[in-house]
């Protein structure tokens, strides 16, 4: 911050503190010190407003935030460029520099625990019980978010509780879609089909779950269109490529809904949904614990 603008923040904040004094102070040398039955003449249904004096500890509250106010500004920056008088790393006192203070101290305490369960493969954490209950911690902090509470997810966001894996669901895989994210590039059809076109590959693809059409849709039409431009990600038999994130097709598992509509918007305009990277934020051996909670929802292990 500039010389100027900090002098601008000095003045500013001083100067509204001595207002505020001086205001409370000046009202309260003009009031009564007893109380009356006499009214100021307003009325508003009903109710009328008494000529009483503010109660002394509405008042004291007043004073007691400006006090505040002031101790505040010398303890913490506020005031300018002025740092404080409580310690930092590098000076004064700063949110940053408390959250990264609080950050080395949970690393120090906590990170032997999570390099002993890192060391460990995912499989073997994932029957650990106490590692679970941190892997669950972990997966309520930043996961629930999108995923649920539950892990079951919702629209857009898969179910982490079953067997359907979008990308797979070995542990090596869970636990790289974790670290590096997922980005999904189901591209939209509606140039390339056209209104007819679209709707005779949604009925197509919803019937290979077995769920009925609305009438009008040629489903052999649909199934030549989709043979043409999408067995090149989900395969001839519509059961979707682990390694390109295409899913299965012929179960009844639908992601973004399985109406008519909500087929065809998919279709018609694509799909982009993006898992983000936790690598950066929680590290390898946090990643590791979470991976194994994961994996443990769908592969039998104890709920926690």
């Amino acid at each position: 911050m500039t010389s100027f603008w900090s002098w601008y923040v000095v003045i500013l904040t001083t100067g509204t503190l001595l207002a505020l004094t001086w205001l409370i102070f000046a009202t309260r040398k003009g009031q009564r010190s007893d109380t009356t039955d006499q009214t100021v003449g307003h009325v508003y249904d009903g109710i009328e407003e008494y000529d009483n004096p503010l109660p002394r500890w509405w008042f004291m509250l007043f004073v007691g935030t400006i006090i505040f106010a002031v101790g505040y500004l010398v303890l913490y920056p506020g005031m300018g460029n002025w740092k404080g008088i409580l310690p930092g790393y590098d000076g004064g006192w700063t949110s940053t520099k408390q959250y990264e203070r609080e950050i080395t101290k949970a690393d120090d305490k906590y990170g032997p625990i999570f390099s002993k369960y890192a060391a460990m493969s995912i499989e073997e954490v994932a029957k650990d019980e106490q590692a679970l209950k941190m892997g669950g911690r972990l997966f309520a902090s930043n996961c629930s978010v999108c995923h649920g509470s539950d892990a079951k997810g919702s629209h857009g966001f898969p179910n982490l509780t079953d067997n359907d894996w979008i990308w797979g669901g070995d542990t090596e895989t869970i636990k790289l879609t974790i670290m590096k994210g997922r980005n999904a590039a189901m591209p939209g059809w509606e140039a390339a089909l056209g209104n007819d076109g679209i709707k005779n590959v949604t009925g197509y693809v919803r019937s290979l779950s077995g769920l009925k059409n609305p009438e009008g849709v040629d489903l052999e039409a649909g199934q030549k269109s989709f043979n043409t431009m999408c067995v090149a990600c989900h395969g001839a038999d519509a059961k979707g490529n682990p390694m390109l994130g295409a899913p299965n097709l012929s179960d009844r598992i639908w992601l973004y809904g399985s109406s008519f509509a909500q087929v065809q918007q998919t279709i018609r305009h694509g799909r982009n949904g993006q898992m983000p990277a936790q690598e950066d934020f929680l590290g390898n051996d946090k990643v590791h614990l979470l991976a194994a909670y994961v994996y443990s929802l769908s592969h039998g292990a104890k709920d926690q």
